[in-house]
């Protein structure tokens, strides 16, 4: 396939003179659009589509669309608007360019337990000249974070949420594109983090003819372990005796004192750690002195809860079910005191992520109680339940490789939700699969044909897809489309932290295992001072 840029022909333009009725933008916009383009997007209606009807379809001027609960309207270049459903209650978007389609199509995917069309990323790839399409998995989010009680009883939305969603809106979106514009996309990907991010894996995974090109940033694929031995874990740690819980308060405790422990051991003092499984900082120094408890230290149960929440859990067998999180950006706002502790008790995001998927994913139970979960007989239970329906953990990419598509996953190493040792570990994985497929010498051989359509970026600093101390503003897309398009791989991807408009600072984030290291002169802002360098 060749890339291509595509312009709508033009017949006889609408044209509305008016100075009252709409504004310069609208008037600019409406002129743009022709008769044949309102037509064509009108018979959209009656494509027919396997299971599916097509409900509406609207042109949609310049900067016009206003999101669904919201009173102001998002800025996008003029476009096609169809929205339909797929049995049984799978609702999809597709918004396809007027004026200047790339050639291409871009799903997005989804955050928490989705429920909502992805407005704001199908504008994003709108903007850059995608025909794009989102769905909310089949099913409306509930009013309150990851509510689960949807999928009380209903093994087919369950499907649906995992992987099935995801999977024939794409199928669908491709048939509206060619449709409309009379030809098919040259090129399709993908771009999502965290739920995204397991949808992403899931489409390399299980339909790896969907996309030439993925994004999966900070992925929760290994969905039931991870809701077991992170969301849960996570808040017994603090929660199954009251008393270990820790005020959001005293982070700034802990997260000043693991910076002073471990910043510089990369040899910057920047408030990053750039590889914080080097930080062996003890939690328990931080132990409040006898008959004293102040926002300044922890008591006993909250060094251990710390202690829990970075290790991880084990079943009986002693093997790990979920790594923990790992150390740096605790006190950074909106990390800890957002997923982590909540701004009290059962308020945090991992105590409702992980209560909500079990009550009514698993056990079905409105009374079920999470102190009551056995990390043995429970989590074989639930992953025998629901793990072929949402976890997408299988390593084997042989089939995504052999269709020449190309992987690119991030994950952010201050994530205080999803472990990023998970991205780490299921990446060996990978690297494990492909040696023994292609008998590599050595695991440095394996890794390399593996970089050849997969490449994992750690993202020091960066908390839950965005946020944190480090650099998190980074164009991953255009990175995918230069290895897709134009076969050059990405050895480094340039991120940058923008406070109030204005970058402070850009550091390279570079090829796993390779990690950004200062060159020892030069602003230790300027990304062009570090060169990415392979661990000893």
């Amino acid at each position: 396939m060749k890339f291509k840029t595509r312009y709508l022909a033009a017949c006889s333009l609408l044209y509305l003179i008016s100075t009252t009725s709409f504004t310069q933008s609208v008037a600019q916009s409406i002129a743009q659009i022709n008769f044949d383009a309102a037509e064509s997007c009108r018979q959209l209606g009656s494509l027919v589509i396997p299971d599916t009807k097509i409900s509406l379809t609207e042109i949609v001027y310049r900067d016009s669309f206003i999101p669904p609960g919201s009173d102001e309207s998002i800025a996008t270049p003029p476009f096609c608007r169809i929205v339909g459903m797929t049995t049984p209650a799978v609702n999809f978007e597709v918004w396809l360019p007027l004026s200047s389609w790339n050639g291409n199509y871009q799903s997005v995917g989804n955050g928490g337990m989705a429920g909502t069309i992805s407005y704001s990323a199908m504008a994003n790839a709108l903007r850059r000249g995608y025909a794009t399409a989102s769905t909310d998995t089949g099913h409306v989010a509930g009013p309150i974070p990851f509510d689960a009680s949807w999928a009380s009883g209903r093994q087919d939305l369950i499907e649906d949420f995992g992987h099935r969603a995801l999977h024939l809106t794409t199928v669908n979106a491709k048939q509206v594109t060619e449709a409309f514009y009379q030809s098919p996309p040259d090129y399709s990907y993908y771009v999502g983090c965290s739920k995204g991010g397991q949808q992403g894996l899931m489409e390399a995974q299980r339909y790896p003819d969907d996309f030439d090109g993925i994004i999966a940033g900070d992925p929760a694929n290994n969905w039931t372990r991870f809701y077991a031995g992170a969301h849960l874990w996570y808040s017994l740690a603090m929660l199954a005796d009251e008393e270990a819980y820790i005020p959001p308060a005293k982070l700034p405790a802990l997260g000043n004192a693991v910076n002073a422990a471990c910043d510089t051991l990369d040899g910057i003092e920047d408030g990053i750690l750039q590889n914080p499984l080097a930080c062996n900082f003890e939690p328990a120094t931080l132990t409040c002195p006898v008959g004293t408890d102040n926002n300044s230290c922890l008591t006993p149960k909250q060094v251990t809860a710390v202690e829990k929440i970075w290790s991880g859990v084990n079943n009986s067998a002693g093997e790990l079910i979920y790594p923990g999180l790992v150390p740096g950006g605790e006190a950074y706002r909106g990390s800890w005191s957002t997923w982590v502790t909540g701004a009290e008790p059962y308020n945090s995001l991992h105590w409702r992520g992980g209560e909500g998927f079990f009550r009514w994913f698993v056990f079905n139970d409105a009374d079920w109680d999470f102190r009551s979960f056995d990390f043995d007989k429970d989590l074989e239970y639930a992953l025998e339940k629901v793990g072929s329906a949402v976890d997408s953990n299988d390593p084997d990419l042989r089939p995504l490789r052999d269709n020449g598509a190309k992987l690119i996953v991030y994950h952010g190493w201050s994530d205080p939700d999803i472990s990023p040792v998970a991205s780490i570990n299921y990446y060996e994985r990978v690297i494990d699969v492909i040696a023994d497929d292609t008998k590599a010498i050595n695991w440095q051989s394996a890794l390399s044909q593996t970089q050849d359509f997969y490449r994992l970026f750690m993202v020091p600093g960066m908390a839950h897809c965005r946020g944190g101390p480090g650099p998190d503003s980074f164009d991953a897309l255009t990175a995918l489309e230069n290895w897709v398009e134009r076969g050059i791989a990405p050895e480094t991807i340039i991120a940058s932290k923008i406070i109030d408009g204005e970058v402070v600072r850009t550091r390279p984030l570079c090829a796993y295992p390779e990690a950004a290291s200062y060159n020892g002169s030069g602003s230790t802002d300027d990304a062009s001072n570090f060169s990415c360098v392979a661990p000893p």
